[in-house]
């Protein structure tokens, strides 16, 4: 009997024991203790210069490039869905990941980057539909500040200009930053919009201006324009000179591209594809880049205070208006290396 019970006992001491290695190599959080190990040899040589890329087709010519090096021990890291590549370009270590489209995934991508591993700035690049008429496909815009529009409070049928909006006088939106308007519609019949008064009534939406950065948490900030970084922005004034790609076979643009630094950029859920928006975002907030990832990656960089630039090469102008047909299919190859092109040298300048 004694025998018996001294047996279960031992048997329930090695259950236990059992249990508590299964949790301790199991993992911390989200994180297993392999992963965690991985991250740490990885930070150990850092740290690094995170560059983040939206889509393949995009990423593919950096990784073609004889500038990247793939690191001998730790090629990649994968995890939550990302694949980060860590090697080097030039005399910079880096960890490469790639977003996918929209805003979320920008944003997932470049908490885990900079949540996992020891990144001292953040490089965005890729391409982008234009809004701005004087410049043309190829060019690679780099811009002082970023915002998220794709945020709207669709207002209430029959307010206008001095009506409040919801949630307003909590300072989550605001009417003083731009508004759009349409066509008045009543059981199918077009209203008469001759008269400004009617254009009073029309359908409005109003952009979100109330965005978290770092400070107290759950304390409210507003910030809608996102900057870079001052010196990462002084530094690409030295891209000037760089020479780009104007032809795609024997199909060239105009003039031979260049890199300009511009004002501002935007980003939002949307592909864009329509003139008269694009007229809007350019004539009300002097935009030039249209995209669906920066402004999430200039957010995300603000809020952990890490340094970040973008590069975004225009592949079309958005909602069309060009002599050139069919743009982005013919030169959107181009735009993504011209992307490239840019972000290499500009990593050579920051070495410098």
């Amino acid at each position: 009997m004694k025998m018996a019970v001294f047996n279960s006992r031992l048997m329930l001491v090695y259950f236990l024991v059992l249990l508590v290695e299964l949790f301790i190599s199991g993992a911390y959080g989200a994180i297993s203790q392999g992963n965690m190990r991985t991250i740490d040899g990885i930070n150990k040589e850092g740290p690094y210069l995170g560059i983040i890329v939206p889509n393949a087709y995009e990423m593919n010519p950096l990784l073609q490039s004889p500038s990247f090096q793939t690191h001998q021990h730790f090629p990649y890291f994968d995890f939550a869905g990302r694949r980060f590549r860590i090697g080097g370009l030039g005399n910079e270590k880096v960890i490469i990941v790639m977003t996918g489209l929209s805003m979320l995934n920008a944003g997932i991508a470049t908490q885990l980057l900079l949540s996992l591993f020891k990144v001292k700035g953040v490089l965005h690049y890729g391409i982008a539909g234009n809004a701005n008429s004087q410049l043309q496909i190829g060019d690679v815009t780099i811009p002082r500040y970023w915002a998220h529009t794709g945020l709207w409070n669709w207002q209430r049928y029959g307010n206008g200009p001095d009506d409040e909006l919801a949630f307003e006088s909590d300072g989550d939106y605001t009417r003083s930053i731009g508004y759009l308007k349409f066509s008045d519609y009543n059981n199918g019949t077009k209203k008469d919009n001759s008269s400004s008064d009617n254009l009073l009534n029309n359908i409005w939406y109003q952009p979100e201006e109330i965005f978290p950065v770092y400070g107290t948490p759950e304390e409210r900030q507003h910030l809608f324009w996102v900057p870079v970084d001052k010196h990462y922005f002084s530094v690409a004034k030295r891209l000037k000179s760089l020479k780009l790609g104007g032809c795609v076979n024997e199909t060239c643009l105009p003039r031979t591209p260049m890199v300009v630094r511009v004002r501002r950029g935007i980003s939002a859920n949307v592909l864009l594809d329509n003139s008269a928006y694009r007229q809007f975002l350019n004539s009300k907030f002097n935009a030039t880049p249209v995209d669906m990832e920066t402004a999430a990656i200039a957010l995300v960089c603000h809020q952990q205070n890490i340094s970040f630039i973008a590069f975004r090469s225009l592949s079309d102008l958005a909602g069309g208006g060009s002599a050139l047909s069919n743009e982005a299919a013919i030169f959107g190859s181009l735009a993504a290396q011209n992307a490239v092109d840019a972000l290499l040298r500009f990593i050579t300048l920051l070495s410098t």
